[in-house]
């Protein structure tokens, strides 16, 4: 019996420091602090769900950017965040800007995407995290949160491009063609998202 309870001891030991390592290999999104105003935004290039690589340095040269992170498809308050920017996207064009939003969902869900919000703007695939990553917006949701998305339909191991069931905080940033972050929404609450009327101002 003794050996049994000192068996079951050393297991659970491991399992705790096992669960206490992968904790410790992901950011928590109310530690996250994102990029701030000021500083230059990391370039980068990927797919749209046409296959077609989109350019963010290219894009500069025609204009302002205005990036916006999302979660995915299967995300109803993302849903209706797109379905608003799109509401207002000829208002953001209208200043000369290019609207595109950032989502580690796959190409096909990215035509899931436009299908349910109506977008015509860019929507972008964001393969390894390697974007949300390089804007430090990169976090993994709690074990319970991560059951509560995948049972919305989520298929966080399967429509992105590795099974780490990472996600983007949902941020905003507009970004002069210099390459400066000029405005940004931040908030690790996924229920709070920018406004289109918070972004025309910041690029008058």
């Amino acid at each position: 019996m003794k050996q049994i309870l000192q068996a079951l001891l050393i297991i659970t030991i491991l399992l705790n420091c096992s669960i206490s390592s992968e904790a410790q290999k992901y950011a928590k999104a109310k530690d996250l602090k994102g990029l701030a105003v000021g500083q230059l935004a990391p370039k980068f290039s990927a797919k749209q769900a046409n296959g077609i690589l989109f350019s963010l340095d290219e894009a500069l040269k025609k204009g302002p950017v205005v990036m916006v992170f999302y979660r995915g498809e299967w995300c109803p308050i993302c849903n209706r965040h797109l379905s608003n920017l799109q509401d207002s996207a000829q208002l953001i064009m209208d200043k000369g800007a290019t609207l595109i939003a950032v989502s580690p969902q796959k190409p096909e869900y990215l035509e899931e995407m436009k299908s349910k919000t109506g977008a015509e703007f860019t929507l972008l695939y964001d393969e390894g995290f390697k974007i949300s990553d390089a804007y430090k917006s990169t976090f993994r949701p709690s074990f319970f949160y991560r059951l509560i998305y995948n049972s919305m339909g989520a298929k966080l191991k399967s429509s992105q491009s590795d099974d780490s069931q990472q996600l983007p905080v949902p941020a905003t940033y507009v970004i002069a063609t210099d390459g400066t972050i000029i405005w940004r929404h931040f908030d690790p609450d996924y229920s709070k998202r920018s406004t289109a009327a918070e972004i025309l101002k910041a690029l008058e």
